[in-house]
């Protein structure tokens, strides 16, 4: 190809009477806009087509490509000029090495360029489906992709511009060894959000908290190293990742529903209609339309108290938010008094007896 071009500039110049480099130089370059100007045409009408289809990845593939092929149409014309010019020739092995580490790095780039569109289009398709999207988790995975992927490149790049690789490895093993120990606490984080990543034991926005440690808020940001979490007073709690592979992370943004549990006393006067109060509430939560009826209620008599006949109610509320389910409790507890109240009866309070002896009893005495 190199050769034909030659010609073809030669019998340019000849014709035109002008110099042939001056033809060369001119001819790439009408060829580098003509072309430019073809591969933005033919890209153009490829992506109208990926946007009438259903499919997403076709987008993120042409929207990825672009940039990379309009610069790797420039780089092999300078390739052309360097192999054609022999006024270049004292700098041609220079540039061509050059030329040839710049079309490495256009394989990567156009990878990173997918990974990066990919990455939005899994987060706004799951988003228009209405599924939840644990962005968290998508971030970091193509944030781990790209790392690796520019290491592969790193050492790639390397290799074309002759340094031995071998070699490097070898050093970076024995030298792995001392940054080990230097840096175990920085590792342990970093496989500590790895396995965060991976197990997914919660996400950014999820409310935590740990019996084992005085740690509990909403999850902020989850980093490499630490994680933010905002405390209920809007501190902020900087936590090693380390950390949560050593305790117990409780998740109750997870929860199916929250538990009413509470215990009411009837005084020992309202005892005949114990049962009927005891009946009249348990009803009162399968009717209720916040209450949970596939989850468990009891409503029963517990036992005999010092001053009351202890009963207790547990059910499951629908709801999960923190803010409904106080409305939902006080709403059961009020339609609790209100039935205990529809029978005759009160709730007991703590009450002492005192038995005083009469004239007579003191006269025996």
């Amino acid at each position: 190809m190199e050769s034909q071009l030659a010609v073809a500039f030669a019998h340019v110049a000849n014709s035109l009477n002008l110099p042939w480099v001056w033809v060369a130089t001119g001819g790439l370059l009408l060829i580098a806009l003509v072309g430019q100007w073809v591969i933005g045409a033919l890209l153009r009408r490829v992506h109208r087509l990926a946007q009438q289809s259903t499919q997403q990845w076709d987008d993120a593939f042409v929207v990825a490509l672009i940039a990379p092929a309009k610069l790797a149409w420039w780089l092999l014309l300078l390739t052309l000029l360097f192999a054609l010019l022999p006024a270049l020739a004292s700098l041609r092995e220079v540039a061509l090495t050059v030329l040839h580490a710049s079309l490495v790095l256009l394989v990567p780039w156009f990878l990173h360029r997918l990974i990066a569109n990919i990455e939005e289009q899994v987060v706004l398709a799951k988003f228009a489906d209405g599924a939840s999207v644990d962005k968290a988790t998508v971030r970091s995975t193509a944030r781990l992709l790209r790392v690796a992927l520019w290491l592969i490149t790193a050492l790639m790049l390397l290799q074309t511009l002759g340094v031995s690789v071998s070699g490097l490895l070898a050093f970076g093993g024995i030298g792995g060894i001392a940054v080990g120990f230097a840096a175990k606490d920085l590792l342990a984080n970093f496989f500590g959000g790895l396995g965060i990543y991976m197990d997914r034991p919660f996400t950014i926005g999820d409310w935590v908290r740990s019996p084992d440690r005085a740690l509990e808020g909403t999850v902020e940001d989850i980093g490499w190293r630490v994680t933010r979490i905002r405390t209920f007073d809007k501190r902020p709690l900087y936590v090693p990742n380390s950390v949560f592979s050593q305790i117990v992370i409780e998740n109750p943004s997870r929860m199916l529903n929250r538990r009413i549990y509470e215990k009411f006393g009837l005084r020992y006067d309202d005892s005949r209609v114990l049962a009927a109060v005891v009946e009249a509430v348990r009803e009162m939560l399968n009717a209720h339309e916040a209450i949970d009826t596939s989850q468990t209620i009891i409503v029963n008599f517990e036992s005999f108290g010092g001053s009351s006949l202890d009963c207790f109610l547990y059910c499951h509320t629908r709801t999960t938010n923190w803010v409904e389910y106080h409305g939902v409790k006080q709403d059961v507890l009020i339609k609790v008094l209100e039935i205990v109240h529809q029978h005759g009866a009160d709730i007991a309070f703590p009450t002492r007896t005192l038995l005083m002896p009469g004239p007579a009893e003191e006269l025996n005495a």
